[in-house]
């Protein structure tokens, strides 16, 4: 994080001030290894909460210099007339992802929009805040897609997948997650958009230990599958996504549709279009979808990538 590299961060940050958004955005993705020095960092628009995180510790010069420049930030004109009040910085590399609130007092909580439709975040306790700003197309394809059907959102997380689709006219939409708060989370996220909990499902389960569950609240429609590229004791992506895949047969309606996704820096698309293709042969690989413009990558196979596939 040298002095170039931070007056390439204040640079883009001023601009981006300048034309703040009036929903939820990525306003720096340095991971995108755009940016030399700037690789492990990012910066969020959180609708007058500006978040800073930080993924791998700099040195602590770097810090200090990082931590003076975003305190005169929030002196410039521009931060005044951006409406922004708080500015935090999020150290990602800390085990408790320890979170410096640099200007306004700490918020646990916070009610965002994207495409229209509100979310409840967390802020300064959890690693993540519960709703990836990458997938925001993933979501909005959901939405345009769903009118009238029966979906399976696996490995739901909060459940933002689950808000698009009601959105868009879901007659169902089935939700799994181990994590039980974070399916709390999502069945708020649905009260906050004021829509009908008859027609959607949380299951609270172990993926590999509930197939039954899942096979006797289907067939579907479509089938969402995003998991954790890596998660201690629960998922492996090299070895456990193609025990998802080859039960995509039997959980699919004809002409069933299937969105894949993956963000593992390591793997491209090649990974996912080879395991669907060795794993269910039913289906076939019909477009990647575009990544939001805010989130650039030197190399489109290491960003996010969100398959859609098709049973034949």
């Amino acid at each position: 994080m040298t002095p170039d590299a931070l007056a390439t961060l204040d640079a883009h940050l001023l601009a981006a001030l300048r034309a703040v958004p009036s929903e939820t955005r990525r306003l720096f993705h340095g991971r995108g290894r755009c940016w030399p020095g700037l690789e492990q960092l990012t910066v969020d628009w959180l609708q007058g909460v500006v978040l800073v995180s930080l993924f791998k510790e700099p040195q602590a010069a770097h810090l200090h210099a990082l931590e003076q420049q975003l305190a005169h930030l929030a002196t410039t004109d521009e931060w005044q007339q951006s409406g922004a009040h708080t500015l935090a910085l999020q150290h990602r590399y800390l085990p408790q992802s320890t979170t410096q609130w640099l200007v306004g007092e700490a918020i646990d909580q916070l009610i965002i929009t994207e495409s229209g439709l509100r979310y409840c975040i967390d802020l300064g306790k959890k690693q993540n805040s519960g709703l990836f700003l990458d997938m925001r197309y993933g979501r909005n394809w959901v939405r345009e897609h769903a009118q009238g059907t029966r979906v399976l959102n696996l490995f739901a997380y909060t459940c933002g997948f689950s808000v698009a689709a009601i959105e868009g006219g879901a007659e169902q939409v089935v939700n799994l997650d181990m994590a039980r708060g974070a399916l709390s989370r999502g069945r708020d996220n649905h009260r906050l958009n004021d829509h009908d909990l008859g027609k959607v499902s949380f299951l609270a389960h172990d993926l590999f230990k509930s197939w039954a569950k899942v096979s006797n609240c289907g067939p579907y429609d479509l089938v969402i599958i995003d998991p954790p590229s890596f998660q201690k004791g629960s998922f492996l992506l090299t070895k456990d996504y193609q025990r998802v895949l080859r039960r995509l047969p039997d959980l699919l309606r004809p002409r069933g549709t299937v969105l894949a996704c993956m963000n593992d820096p390591a793997f491209g698309q090649d990974f996912l279009i080879d395991s669907v293709t060795r794993e269910a042969p039913g289906l076939r690989f019909e477009q990647r979808l575009e990544n939001p413009p805010e989130f650039p990558d030197i190399d489109p196979q290491s960003g996010l990538k969100a398959l859609v596939f098709r049973q034949v």
